[in-house]
């Protein structure tokens, strides 16, 4: 998200504000978190009737019941349990803390008070970027998917709060934007000063919350408010000649537009959706503007990802959804080629994107330096968001992998594990003598904590899908799906598993009654081999990078048991990207690894270490079961070597004779939780030594 004076690198950092007014708070900074099963009835209403097929307890995170295109059908967040293991303690710290300080922080750095002020409940000036607002709605939507994991009566009500002063400040008109007002309202939806205005970018958002709070509560009050925006405002005035040219200057009103349209039925949202995407030939930006909005020109011209990666894949997302109810082929071939390229060029190895700090953006291919990764939260959110949309399209397991990538490793880095601090960016070498300091509880463009929160929220409903033959089983954590084939057959099934530090899976598939249908087994692309048994005798087929295909009459009790191989795997990029010369990176099962200085021996600096790696790399690693460390992590340990007495001058003469060095143990911790003890420095690349 890019500020609105132009494309410069976003200046984030952590507002003064933010510990010391939290705990000033007065009524603010404390929740009463409870865990109840049952959820509070629908309110009636009046305003646009809804669809009832299925109900809003059953929508997925996409509702695509209806969606022509969409092969698979997403099953709702209610209907997966999360139980103990890597998954759970994440969720839990994200709505007993994270939710409910990120609730505090907002009210201290001005965010309610914005709207407040509109209604004359506060005298406090407009605070924040001109994208505050979406700040809140992002907020809503976390607070909406906690809900939909059962019943939490205090977030509920200090969620019902928020939307009361929200909705408050809409105008007879529908409009409703607490920066464009007074002296501003003159600029409201001017698509020059919507190419960085974030008007419907606020708006999508504000879409988005009231959607998952609605598919969580059955409650209606937001989102009326959303609905009269977009169909007593948006679609009487903008859209094609004669009326008024809009620019999406921060793609993300897409996406929330055709879940809106899957909920009403109105197709007039599609058509909005389609022409933002297609652009306006009344509106005229240079070209480096359409660059970085990636918007304002036809998405089906498109042949690269460039510019501001976070606007990039969310525009991707609301292309993917256009297709899924369009079927419009030009938009499925430029949904390939963009994916291609970001998959062959523009990725990291952690699943995050966005390579330059200069407009937050994408680099050329191959650009994919490490200390100045960008790498923003928000990007590989964008990422996994795009992938999910892609799979439900198409059920190739590729899409989950990167899914997987993205999820464990630049999306969950991004929040501390105590869930009170977050990065922005998520480099993948840091020295913190630069003065940086990369977690952080507040920062004055705030959208990454929030959406961090959200997706952790949202988890339950990407670990399966329903297709028109069967179950696809897409991620493994231990968890319970109480749900339903697409024939309405009740399903249960159970997941028990160390993953992701061990490979073996055991799934439990309880039909009601004896159905035949096919269970659609992912076998990661990650692992060199898998080997599947379903009661006991061998399946055969398994390869890696896709879904085992495995149809039969299955019975109440029927058992899979899934083993990947989980050795250390060490890998090498591609000889492109000039930063990883001469370096590997180590993963194990879906983790990517890094080294802290703090876990090397005592007087080992990392930029004087490297990899001593014999001919099965894989098997010469030591994993060490941690449970005492950084919440419970699998250590890896390998022989390398410390160069002594390097040269420190910048430029010296090369002798050709061999460097001294000696023996050193190195140790490896899981990306993810780099950066939540004392300050260090840090690297995923390690140089590789040749004697």
């Amino acid at each position: 998200m890019g500020n609105s004076q132009g494309i410069s690198r976003r200046k984030f950092m952590a507002s003064a504000i933010s510990a010391t007014a939290v705990s000033a708070l007065a009524g603010h900074n404390s929740f009463g978190i409870f865990r109840e099963s049952q959820l509070n009835g629908a309110k009636t209403s009046s305003a646009a009737p809804l669809t009832d097929s299925p109900g809003w307890r059953d929508q997925g995170i996409e509702n695509l019941a209806k969606s022509p295109y969409a092969k698979l059908r997403q099953i709702p967040v209610r209907a997966v349990t999360i139980k103990s293991g890597f998954w759970e303690r994440r969720r839990d710290i994200n709505v007993t803390k994270s939710i409910p300080t990120m609730h505090d922080l907002l009210e201290a750095n001005g965010r309610m008070d914005n709207f407040r002020r509109l209604t004359g409940n506060s005298d406090k000036p407009q605070k924040g970027p001109v994208f505050s607002d979406s700040d809140v709605y992002k907020w809503t939507e976390a607070v909406g998917f906690a809900l939909q994991s059962g019943d939490l009566p205090e977030l509920h009500h200090t969620c019902e709060k928020v939307m009361d002063d929200v909705v408050a400040v809409q105008e007879p008109s529908g409009y409703l934007n607490t920066y464009y007002v007074s002296e501003r309202a003159s600029q409201r939806m001017l698509p020059d000063v919507q190419s960085t205005g974030h008007e419907l970018y606020n708006l999508g958002h504000m879409l988005q919350g009231a959607i998952a709070y609605y598919r969580a509560t059955g409650e209606r009050k937001l989102l009326d408010a959303g609905i009269r925006f977009v169909d007593d405002f948006l679609l009487p005035n903008y859209g094609p000649a004669p009326k008024k040219p809009i620019v999406s200057g921060h793609p993300e009103i897409e996406m929330a537009l055709i879940e809106l349209y899957r909920i009403t039925g109105d197709k007039r949202q599609l058509e909005l959706a389609g022409y933002i995407l297609q652009g306006d030939e009344r509106t005229h930006f240079p070209e480096r503007r359409t660059i970085y909005m990636f918007s304002g020109t036809p998405f089906t011209s498109r042949t690269k990802l460039e510019g501001h990666a976070v606007r990039a894949m969310y525009a991707c997302c609301g292309a993917t959804d256009y297709y899924m109810e369009t079927g419009d082929a030009a938009y499925w071939k430029t949904l390939n080629v963009l994916w291609n390229d970001l998959g062959s060029t523009k990725m990291y190895i952690s699943g995050g994107v966005g390579s330059r700090s200069d407009g937050e953006a994408f680099g050329d291919a191959y650009e994919l330096p490490n200390f100045r990764a960008y790498g923003e939260s928000c990007a590989a959110i964008g990422n996994m968001m795009w992938n999910w949309r892609m799979l439900s399209a198409t059920g190739d397991a590729k899409f989950t992998d990167v899914i997987e990538r993205a999820l464990y490793n630049g999306i969950n880095s991004g929040m501390s594990l105590d869930g009170t601090l977050y990065c922005y960016r998520n480099p993948l070498a840091f020295d913190p003598s630069t003065g940086d300091k990369i977690r952080n509880p507040w920062y004055d463009v705030t959208c990454c904590p929030p959406n961090l929160e959200r997706t952790f929220a949202s988890l339950p409903g990407y670990l399966y899908s329903t297709s028109s033959d069967g179950i696809y089983v897409h991620l493994y954590d231990n968890s319970e799906l109480d749900w339903h084939l697409e024939d309405g057959t009740p399903l249960q099934i159970t997941q028990t598993t160390s993953y992701p530090w061990e490979g073996e899976v055991h799934i439990s598939v309880s039909p009601a009654r004896a159905s035949d249908f096919t269970l659609y087994l992912r076998i990661p692309g990650w692992t060199e081999g898998a080997q599947v048994a379903v009661n006991g005798k061998s399946i055969s087929g398994a390869s890696p990078g896709q879904y085992l295909a495995i149809r039969r009459r299955w019975q109440s009790g029927d058992a899979i048991r899934l083993q990947m191989d989980m050795r250390p795997q060490v890998l090498q990029a591609n000889p492109h990207i000039a930063d990883d010369t001469g370096r590997v990176a180590v993963q194990r099962g879906p983790l990517v690894y890094c080294m802290e200085e703090l876990d090397q021996p005592s007087g080992v600096q990392l930029v004087d270490v490297a990899l001593d790696l014999g001919q099965s790399p894989g098997k010469e690693f030591q994993s060490e079961d941690r449970r005492d460390l950084l919440g419970g992590i699998v250590v890896l340990r390998h022989e390398g070597v410390a160069i002594e007495g390097s040269n420190k001058a910048l430029y010296s003469r090369y002798t050709g004779k061999p460097v001294k060095t000696r023996s050193v143990r190195l140790t490896f911790i899981p990306y993810y939780a780099w950066a939540n003890r004392e300050a260090s420095t840090m690297q995923v690349w390690t140089p590789l030594f040749r004697a």
